[in-house]
C-alpha cells in the first residue's frame, strides 16, 4: 500500500483475470514477474505495469492457458503475492451461471454477498498460533462496485448491481437439483473460483469486488439448453472484450488518491487476532509478515 500521508493512500489496482482474460488492455511498462510467498506458488507470474498512471497488477487466476482447475488454485498464494506487490484494491473477472431469468448469458453481475459451498480448499491464512476471525457480512466493496456499475453503463455494458454468488466446488457443473437448490435460496449466480478468494482479500485487508459474467443459464432453464463448454466458451469471448473494456475505463477512477477508510476491508485485522502475542506460533507469524504485518508488527 502506498501511503502519502498518515489517512491517505495512493491505489494499487491488482486484477485478477477469470477464464479468457490473461492481460490488461493499454497496459504500458509491462513486466512478468514471479513474486515469491510462504504460501507456495501462485497461479502465475505477475504482470506489472501502469494506465494512464496507475499503477497495476494483472494476476491470470489457472495461469495462461488455464492449466489449473478451481479446487487445485493456490488462493492463498495469490492473494499474498497480490499483497506483497503493493495492491490495495482487488477487481475480480469471473465467468459464472445464471440462476435467474433476469439475468441472461452476456450481461455482467455486480454482486455484493456470497455463499460458500466449496469444501476442499485452504481458507484462511490464520491457524493453529495465530488464530483471527475477520468480519465477513459485506464481503465487497460498495465504493468499487459503484465505480464499476458506473463506468459499465458508460460503456453501454449489460450490467445488474447486487447479487448473491454462489460458489460450488466443480469441477463438474450442477446437477438440475442442485441449480434449482440455489435458485430456492434466492442466489443470483453460480460459479467455482470466488470463494476463499474473497475471504482471504479481507483477511489480508485488500478491497475486493467482484465483475461476475453471465455465460449461460447454468442447467435450470428448461428452454435453454443445459451448459455446454461449447456454448460456454462462445459467450466468454464476448463478455472477455467487455470486462477488458470495463477495466481499461474503471482503473483511471479507481487509482485516484482517496482517503483511507477508517473501518471495512483496510482495517479489518484491528480488532481480529485473537491469539495473545505470547501464545503465537513465531513461524507462523513470519509467514503472515505481508497479509498481517500492520497489526503483528505494530
Amino acid at each position: 500500500m502506498h501511503v502519502s500521508s498518515e489517512n491517505e493512500i495512493q491505489p494499487v489496482i491488482g486484477v485478477i483475470g477469470g477464464s479468457g482474460l490473461y492481460d490488461i488492455d493499454g497496459l504500458e511498462n509491462k513486466q512478468w514477474r514471479r513474486v515469491e510467498t510462504p504460501w507456495g506458488d501462485a497461479s502465475d507470474e505477475l504482470l506489472f505495469g501502469t494506465l494512464d498512471g496507475v499503477q497495476c497488477v494483472f494476476l491470470p487466476r489457472h495461469g495462461r492457458g488455464h492449466p489449473i482447475p478451481p479446487s487445485r488454485l493456490n488462493y492463498r498464494a495469490n492473494i499474498d503475492a497480490l499483497k506483497r506487490s503493493g495492491v490495495t484494491d482487488i477487481l475480480s473477472l469471473s465467468a459464472v451461471g445464471s440462476l435467474k431469468e433476469e439475468l441472461p448469458p452476456g450481461r455482467f453481475v455486480l454482486v455484493d454477498q456470497f455463499i460458500d459451498r466449496s469444501f476442499a480448499r485452504e481458507k484462511s491464512f490464520f491457524d493453529t498460533g495465530c488464530v483471527a476471525h475477520v468480519g465477513m457480512a459485506d464481503p465487497v466493496s460498495g465504493r468499487l462496485l459503484d465505480i464499476l456499475g458506473t463506468e459499465a453503463e458508460k460503456l453501454g455494458i449489460p450490467v445488474t448491481r447486487g447479487g448473491t454468488y454462489i460458489v460450488m466446488e466443480g469441477p463438474q457443473f450442477s446437477t438440475r437439483a442442485e441449480s434449482e437448490l440455489y435458485r430456492s435460496w434466492g442466489c443470483s449466480v453460480v460459479g467455482m473460483t470466488n470463494m476463499p478468494e474473497a475471504k482471504l482479500a479481507r483477511e489480508a485487508e485488500m478491497n475486493y469486488a467482484t465483475v461476475a459474467m453471465v455465460t449461460d443459464y447454468d442447467c435450470w432453464h428448461t428452454e435453454h439448453d443445459s451448459v455446454t463448454v461449447e456454448g460456454v466458451v462462445k459467450v466468454m469471448k464476448g463478455n472477455a472484450d467487455n470486462a477488458r473494456r470495463l477495466v481499461k475505463a474503471a482503473i483511471p477512477v479507481l487509482g485516484q488518491r482517496r482517503a483511507l477508510c477508517p473501518s471495512g476491508a483496510e482495517r479489518a485485522l484491528d480488532y481480529a487476532i485473537i491469539t495473545a502475542p505470547e501464545a503465537r506460533d513465531p513461524a507462523l507469524v513470519a509467514k503472515l509478515d505481508a497479509v498481517a504485518g500492520r497489526v503483528l508488527n505494530g
